[in-house]
């Protein structure tokens, strides 16, 4: 049976912007000012979590306890005074999600970032004006890879599962997506490998490639299986 595409769900770091990177540094930054000493390569590939998950992982310690929350709000102040200001959505972000839009489809974000965060990075990828729901860890009592996030864009845009589609960057939405019977389509824009976003139906480089092959994509049809 197949049931018509009505809605898409959207990460936003390393899907729509180019900030994945950045996250990592503001992490490394971060901690090594409260003491703890981690690399680089140590972070990247946990980019995508919510520092409720980063944190343990890292420093053996909860964003919940006093110490976490004030690694977690240094993390914040670090990323928005050294990284954002060079930060860019990906080539035709806008214009993708215009196409959609003009279809008829409704489109949310799901992101582990935090709410306070969510405004200001859609205005960077310019299409706060195009996105009718959000959700963000300040939305869900745990961060992807669970699949609360995903689960309360999916409660507000108020369709089934098979109507939607995810779109992100790394495993974690993946297989937030997945837990919830979403399918996923996949961006490699994000640094990881098409190894690290099995599971995916389909995985393109960045927006404007699936823009460029929109007619060839799942997003083509307004219905899927």
């Amino acid at each position: 049976m197949t049931r018509p595409l009505r809605g898409i769900i959207w990460d936003i770091d390393g899907t729509l912007i180019n900030s994945n990177d950045a996250h990592a540094r503001s992490w490394v930054d971060a901690l090594a000012e409260a003491g703890v000493s981690v690399s680089f390569a140590d972070v990247r590939p946990l980019i995508g979590m919510g520092g409720d998950k980063l944190l343990p992982r890292l420093a053996g310690v909860e964003e919940s306890e006093p110490r976490g929350e004030h690694i977690s709000k240094r993390r914040a102040e670090i990323f928005k005074e050294r990284y954002l200001p060079d930060i860019r959505p990906f080539p035709q972000t806008r214009e993708l999600l215009q196409r959609l839009k003009s279809r008829g489809l409704a489109l949310a974000v799901a992101t582990s970032a935090k709410g306070e965060e969510l405004a200001g990075f859609l205005d960077l990828a310019h299409v706060r004006d195009l996105i009718e729901e959000a959700s963000s860890s300040s939305d869900a009592e745990r961060s992807k890879p669970d699949p609360d996030i995903v689960s309360a864009a999916l409660e507000k845009l108020g369709y089934e599962p098979s109507e939607v589609v995810m779109v992100g960057d790394t495993p974690y939405d993946v297989e937030a997506a997945s837990a919830v019977g979403i399918r996923t389509i996949a961006l490699r824009s994000g640094g990881r490998s098409d190894a690290d976003l099995a599971g995916a139906v389909a995985i393109y480089d960045h927006p404007a490639q699936l823009l460029e092959q929109l007619e060839d994509s799942p997003l083509a049809s307004r219905s899927h299986g």
